[in-house]
This record gives structure tokens, sequence and C-alpha cells, in this order.
């Protein structure tokens, strides 16, 4: 596996190095070292709710379906409102307080935002 990253035209995993560029043998296309560090630098992960809407942290939301808690008998019902959510790079992206259970980590595929 090549150390090297893949074409941002054409996607190509077959990349070469020549002279500080990279250059795709494929479509031709020839971008420098310093044009993907930038890339990859300003790539920040986007978190999305069920309906596509973007989360940011502070956000109130709302469960969209009954969610059953690990180790309790406990549910999360729908509709259930919770306030202030902060979001972190996880399996579960939300980190939040749900009044009667604590504090909770969601998947944000199982809520929609208000």
């Amino acid at each position: 596996m090549s150390a090297l990253p893949a074409c941002p035209t054409c996607q190509s995993e077959y990349t070469y190095e020549d002279g500080g560029l990279y250059i795709c043998p494929e479509c031709a296309h020839e971008w420098s070292a310093q044009d993907t560090a930038a890339a990859v630098a300003d790539e920040a992960r986007v978190y999305r709710d069920s309906a596509g809407n973007v989360l940011q942290d502070g956000d109130t939301i709302t469960v969209i379906k009954d969610l059953k808690l690990k180790g309790s008998s406990g549910v999360v019902k729908m509709g259930t409102k919770v306030k202030g959510i902060r979001l972190v790079d996880s399996d579960h992206d939300i980190d939040c307080k749900i009044d009667g259970f604590g504090q909770m980590s969601l998947k944000s595929e199982f809520v929609k935002k208000i």
C-alpha cells in the first residue's frame, strides 16, 4: 500500500512523486505536497442529523425513536428533547445530558435538530 495520496481529480491510487510534485498517470493531473496538506487540514468532519441538518455544539435536538439503554431496563422515549449537545469524534457522535438518565452518548442518526 502506497503512502502517496490518491489523485484529487480522478481518485486514482497510482500517483507518483517527481521533484516535489505528485503526478497522476491516468489523468495527468499534477499537484504539490503543500496543496495536499492544506486540503487535509481544511477538511473538518461535518455532523448531520437524521434529516441531513448540520449539527453544532450547543444545539437542541429530539430523539426520533425509542432507544434502549444497555445494562438497564430504561428507555429513552421518542420525542425526548435534549439541550446543549456536545459533538465528539467517537463511535457515538453526541455527548449530552438527558433529564432522568444523566450523561449519555447518542448517534446522530437517531436525532433530529429542532
